[in-house]
């Protein structure tokens, strides 16, 4: 799969957080990070199926988006034309709120990456509630290579007994869909760039 295709299909994927499962939004993000052909072969042939299963419509952009991300494939290209197409997608039902301030290893590893990783501005976490369940939301505001970041982050909450992660990385440049938006308002922040460190404040 080609960057543009790689890039299209993690935007995809954000603008369809919250409208599809958990557990299929992580596996198929799971697949994007893959960098073998096989696991972004998978994402392709599924994710058309996962809209059609769920009954999840699609915008024009979102369709543009799907197609970039499937490329010639005529079969799969034909199962595209079977899902709903929408003037703009329900925002889904869910309430956000600022997560608890505590420091478990899950969390001090998901700050020990995002920390290193180029280009990533700031980490917020939120507590969703709503029709999946409560969930807690990792927001991670830009990193060089998002779809990567993102799987790597699901890998380290999964191993630290997170069955469903949520783990959302926007690239700087993507105007935040209206989930995310609400994540972001209702969360509280992690770590950021450009926080001045405490020591510093203090002199």
């Amino acid at each position: 799969m080609a960057r543009a295709a790689v890039d299209a299909c993690h935007e995809l994927l954000l603008l369809l957080a919250g409208r599809l499962p958990d557990d299929v939004a992580w596996r198929l993000r799971d697949w994007l990070a893959d960098d073998t052909d096989g696991g972004r072969a998978a994402v392709a042939a599924t994710l058309p199926r996962a809209l059609l299963r769920n009954r999840v419509g699609i915008t024009d952009h979102e369709r543009s988006l799907l197609l970039t991300t499937i490329g010639d494939d005529r079969a799969v290209r034909r199962t595209v034309g079977a899902i709903l197409p929408v003037g703009a997608p329900e925002r889904p039902a869910f309430e956000f709120r600022a997560a608890p301030d505590r420091w478990d290893a899950a969390q001090l590893a998901v700050l020990a990456v995002a920390r290193g990783t180029s280009g990533v501005r700031e980490v917020l976490r939120s507590v969703r509630s709503g029709p999946f369940g409560e969930r807690t939301v990792h927001v991670v505001l830009g990193g060089d290579r998002p779809w990567a970041l993102t799987g790597t982050l699901q890998r380290l909450l999964r191993a630290h007994g997170e069955r469903t992660p949520c783990v959302e990385v926007l690239p700087v440049d993507l105007d935040p869909p209206p989930y995310h938006k609400a994540a972001i308002v209702g969360s509280a922040p992690v770590w950021s760039a450009t926080a001045v460190p405490a020591a510093a404040a203090s002199s």
